[in-house]
């Protein structure tokens, strides 16, 4: 107990800039850590429509059967969902056109999935820049609250006849828990950019080929 007392003794007998420093990044640290969280969960639920819709697609069904039924979720369509309705639209209204070429109806439909792939790709890397940001900033902010807080501590000797190392050491243990706090930040985030950013370019990768499969397709019943 007096270890968590002693703890929180040297933040509270911080100097004003060092504590500001520690709020900061604990500040930082909790809304990493919510960002974490959320991110984790979005990510989960990215896969599991991908592996529903997949087979519901390869299943050998109808696709307008298919379209109109996926088609009815309006705003809740997420990942390959989004971007098969997307197509599919586009592919049957170009269609409709009497006189249509068909490599126009089909890049027409490619286009389409494109842009309903980039909105994907950007919901899902939405929170991994602010990750790389604590992840690369935190570790300085700690050390600047470090190094402030050293900086008073060893200012404080001049004012002392006789210099010992217990006159300084509180105010330096002071300082390094500023250091602590901003490797406890970015630590978590570093690592959790890291494999999320994985997790999302193999997501992308899946809505790419599901896009060249599905338009070779398209391209198929285009010439029919």
């Amino acid at each position: 107990m007096s270890a968590d007392l002693s703890f929180f003794s040297l933040i509270i007998g911080a100097s004003v800039i060092v504590q500001l420093v520690m709020l900061l990044l604990l500040s930082v640290s909790v809304m990493s850590w919510t960002m974490i969280f959320r991110k984790r969960s979005a990510l989960i639920e990215a896969r599991v429509n991908a592996d529903r819709f997949e087979d519901n697609f390869w299943s050998g069904g109808d696709l307008a059967t298919l379209y109109h039924k996926v088609a009815s979720r309006g705003d809740e369509l997420r990942g390959l969902a989004n971007i098969f309705v997307a197509g599919f639209k586009e592919f049957t209204r170009l269609r409709k056109r009497s006189g249509s070429d068909p490599m126009a109806v089909l890049e027409g439909a490619q286009r389409s999935m494109r842009v309903a792939l980039s909105r994907e790709m950007d919901d899902l890397e939405t929170h991994l820049s602010f990750l790389a940001t604590v992840g690369s900033t935190s570790p300085y902010v700690g050390l600047f609250g470090t190094v402030w807080g050293i900086m008073n501590a060893f200012r404080g000797l001049g004012n002392a006849h006789q210099a010992t190392l217990a006159m300084v050491a509180p105010g330096i243990a002071e300082a390094l828990i500023a250091t602590a706090m901003g490797l406890f930040a970015a630590i978590p985030a570093v690592i959790a950019y890291n494999r999320y950013s994985n997790d999302v370019e193999r997501l992308e990768n899946r809505y790419d080929n599901f896009l060249e499969e599905f338009s070779s397709i398209l391209q198929r019943q285009a010439h029919d």
